[in-house]
């Protein structure tokens, strides 16, 4: 179903998603059994002591630590946690994490690509490295039909990528489903909304998208299943975010 809130004509949208695309780059524009033990001399011995005790689901995400967890809402029940292999890799992992009265659980562990030149604190257009941050979750759309989201989604022929990425792998089909980080942009338009409240020199469209194979300009790129399941998984009502970066920036 296409999102009717905030949209915009449709000229508008083309030219800021040439300016701008997915995170503001040229190239990509276009995670014993029970008993006791035998009976000795007729009396029976009691079985051994556990070894360990069952896992328990940490009250903080794992690692996050004091700036990061502060910036995570108090109403959040739901976060994607993104984790570099380094402030200089366009490598990372992907696990959501989903908050009960037990603490956070995780979901599996999901491979991942961002930016190419790893993270920042403070991100402009065209540098290429991914936001380091805690950001929002509440728009979705794509190329192609509504994977099963609860987000609001918006299809579109305008989310197409056209060209190659940086590693000479073609980025067709790489918005066919796309999430919306709500890094300078918007919430509650579809992500191809060109408004930037912090200005175009800070760039934007930072998207969940399918991954090409290579480093993005500044998005987060999974395997299309991953994604899917992942936007079948969100869910507004848990008011979702994500947290972004290396692992070294996310401990502090």
């Amino acid at each position: 179903m296409i999102n009717p809130v905030h949209r915009v004509p449709a000229a508008i949208v083309a030219a800021s998603f040439l300016l701008f695309g997915c995170g503001s780059g040229p190239a990509e524009r276009l995670g014993p059994g029970a008993g006791g033990s035998p009976a000795r001399h007729g009396v029976a011995t009691p079985a051994p002591a556990p070894t360990g005790s069952r896992a328990v689901a940490p009250r903080r995400l794992p690692g996050l630590g004091p700036r990061t967890s502060a910036a995570v809402p108090s109403r959040t029940r739901q976060a994607v946690v993104v984790t570099g292999e380094g402030r200089n890799s366009p490598l990372s992992t992907v696990v959501l994490y989903e908050r009960t009265e037990a603490g956070w659980q995780a979901g599996p562990s999901r491979s991942a690509h961002n930016a190419l030149k790893g993270w920042t604190d403070h991100h402009h257009a065209g540098d290429l490295p991914s936001p380091i941050g805690v950001f929002t979750l509440t728009d979705a759309g794509g190329l192609l039909p509504d994977p099963g989201t609860r987000l609001p989604y918006d299809r579109s022929g305008a989310f197409t990528s056209p060209g190659t990425g940086f590693e000479g792998e073609p980025l067709a089909g790489s918005f066919d489903y796309v999430v919306a980080i709500n890094y300078n942009r918007s919430p509650g338009t579809t992500p191809l909304d060109w408004t930037r409240p912090m200005g175009a020199a800070r760039g934007g469209g930072i998207w969940l998208h399918v991954d090409h194979g290579g480093p993005t300009h500044g998005c987060v790129g999974l395997r299309e299943d991953d994604l899917k399941e992942l936007m079948r998984a969100l869910d507004p009502a848990l008011h979702p975010v994500v947290v972004m970066g290396d692992a070294a920036s996310l401990a502090r």
